[in-house]
C-alpha cells in the first residue's frame, strides 16, 4: 500500500503554513532592518508600537521604516490597528508560531528529540 503524497507548496495543513507562505515570511525576515523591526515588535508584545516609537527606538528613518513594516504586513507577520490618529503595529505571534511549526514539522524524523514547538502562551 502506498502513502499519499501531499504537496505542501499549495495545500495548507491545519495549523501549518503552506510552503509559499513560509517562504514569504522567511523572505520578509531575511533583511536585517526588517528582522530588527519584527524583534522590537515582539518585545513590545500585544501592546505593539507606533511607527514613531519604532523609528526612535531603532534609529531608522520613517520612510525606511514604512517600507519594512509594509513588507512584514504583506507576509502577515504584523498587523496595524488605528487608535485615534495613530497606527499601532503588533506582531502576529500566532503566525510566527505557525512558521516555527512549519520549520520543525519533521524535526528529527518525527522521533522525540526534546524540541518543543512554542505555543502562544509560551511567547506572551
Amino acid at each position: 500500500m502506498s502513502a499519499a503524497v501531499v504537496n505542501t507548496a499549495t495545500v495548507r495543513m491545519p495549523g501549518l503554513l503552506c510552503e509559499a507562505q513560509a517562504v514569504a515570511a522567511l523572505g520578509a525576515l531575511a533583511q536585517p532592518a526588517r528582522l530588527r523591526v519584527f524583534r522590537a515588535l515582539l518585545g513590545a508584545g500585544p501592546d505593539g508600537m507606533t511607527p514613531g516609537v519604532l523609528a526612535a527606538t531603532l534609529g531608522v528613518p520613517s520612510s525606511t521604516l514604512s517600507f519594512h513594516l509594509k513588507g512584514l504586513a504583506d507576509a502577515a507577520l504584523v498587523q496595524a490597528e488605528r487608535q485615534g490618529r495613530h497606527l499601532v503595529y503588533r506582531p502576529l505571534i500566532a503566525r510566527m508560531n505557525e512558521l516555527i511549526a512549519y520549520l520543525t514539522d519533521h524535526c528529527c524524523g518525527n522521533q522525540p528529540c526534546g524540541f518543543a514547538t512554542p505555543t502562544r502562551s509560551a511567547c506572551c
